[in-house]
């Protein structure tokens, strides 16, 4: 039964990402929305949405393979786990990506 909340999960992250990714809507990335827009003209809001976008969208398709490989094999629940440890470990390495380096920043 893991594997439904995996594939809730999913879903709820896929459809989040497409909507910063395609519609750059920026107000849903934590920080980022709550700055002063002084601080908010530093940074290049689409280059920010998109990468946002496309983290969120590659994080969605581990959670959704975990849950569906973890269904399809009767691995009770071993593989789902995996994938939450891979989704978390992803959005780790994302954050410290976009964090670092200025890579958002106007140039």
């Amino acid at each position: 039964m893991v594997w439904i909340a995996n594939a809730l999960s999913g879903v709820i992250v896929f459809f989040i990402g497409i909507i910063i990714r395609i519609f750059n809507v920026s107000s849903l990335i934590a920080g980022y929305n709550t700055a002063p827009t002084a601080v908010r003209e530093k940074y290049d809001e689409r280059a920010l949405t998109r990468f946002v976008g496309n983290l969120l969208i590659t994080a969605s398709t581990i959670i959704l393979a975990g849950g569906l490989l973890d269904a399809a094999a009767g691995a009770g629940g071993i593989v789902a786990t995996l994938s939450w440890l891979a989704f978390v470990v992803l959005l780790l390495g994302g954050v410290v990506y976009a964090n670092t380096g200025r890579r958002f920043q106007r140039r």
